[in-house]
């Protein structure tokens, strides 16, 4: 991390000059947000922090801060170059990078054997609407022994085409459902296909993600995880548009809430007690152009709503 080259980026971009505190690494730069005779805005150059000290606004990275500002592109890009966002994580989830590979017992399901495991395993994709070229696509496969035995094998693969996570969903109705890999699931799934400069679409399962086909993510559970929220933060993600099952309701309010604070244009999905996989894509695209978009008001509507009675994939509540 180049602190000098940080240093005269926010120098530009807050149109000021910032003044050193004794502090290692802290500078002070008069606040956008607020007007004082004093530089009331704090940022610590290592750790990215920043917080004004009058109007209270602050967040955990600078690119958090260029997007507050209303920066260009260029400087989001400049930053990009300087902060190294491959090696930069919260400090409250630092984990050790594990290395991660496909279970020895692994089959793709387009190759040319054929066994009872592969048809069956065959079948169970093809009722769920997903297609050879879906199969080929994400390159699922199935394993017949081990312990991953009579499950669907769906990799997930980062930017670089390194496989960061898979799961395992069993095909034949077993107690345990799904056995992933045994590593994180604080990834980007499916970020090889991910266009950031595009709305992006969240999901809870890998299914749901393959049936929208279109920049969509799965978050291999019904919460946003750290390395995603900085990834949308640092691409400057305009517009997200979010589709959890139905019992997810509260994770969905919060991940609107936290979505909203930064600025970003949200837009909350419901498929009538459905999942993206059940409803297909054609109906899940119909729904998500009929979707508005949400604001504070709506989210405070939704919360008081859940607070009275449990929650009714259609009711309405226009603002």
């Amino acid at each position: 991390m180049n602190q000098n080259k940080i240093v005269n980026l926010l120098n530009r971009v807050l149109n000021s000059t910032g003044r050193k505190l004794k502090k290692q690494n802290e500078y002070m730069y008069w606040s956008p947000f607020v007007s004082h005779h004093k530089p009331k805005l704090q940022i610590n150059i290592q750790t990215q922090k920043w917080h004004c000290w009058v109007s209270n606004v602050g967040g955990r990275t600078l690119f958090q801060l260029l997007k507050k500002v209303g920066a260009s592109h260029q400087h989001y890009d400049e930053l990009r170059e300087l902060v190294d966002t491959k090696t930069y994580v919260n400090t409250r989830t630092q984990e050790t990078k594990v290395s991660l590979s496909l279970p020895p017992e692994f089959k793709p399901l387009w190759n040319g054997n054929d066994g009872i495991v592969k048809r069956h395993a065959l079948s169970y994709l093809y009722k769920r609407e997903i297609t050879d070229s879906d199969i080929l696509k994400y390159n699922i496969g199935y394993c017949d022994e081990g312990i991953y035995s009579n499950r669907i094998i769906i990799p997930s693969y980062d930017s670089d085409g390194q496989l960061n996570f898979f799961v395992g969903r069993d095909f034949y109705n077993s107690k345990m459902k799904y056995r992933n890999s045994p590593t994180t699931k604080d990834v980007v799934g499916f970020e090889l296909f991910i266009n950031w400069d595009e709305p992006i679409i969240l999901v809870e399962g890998p299914l749901d993600a393959i049936t929208v086909k279109r920049n969509c993510i799965p978050l291999f559970g019904k919460n946003i995880m750290p390395n995603l929220y900085k990834q949308i933060l640092i691409n400057n993600v305009k517009t997200i548009y979010i589709c959890l099952d139905s019992d997810a309701m509260s994770d969905s309010l919060n991940i609107v809430e936290n979505l909203l604070k930064e600025e970003i244009d949200i837009y909350l999905m419901k498929l009538d007690k459905k999942d993206p996989n059940e409803v297909g894509f054609e109906t899940f695209i119909r729904s998500m152009n009929e979707t508005k978009k949400m604001n504070f008001s709506n989210l405070i509507r939704y919360r008081l709503d859940g607070k009275t009675k449990k929650y009714n994939s259609n009711t309405k509540l226009e603002i």
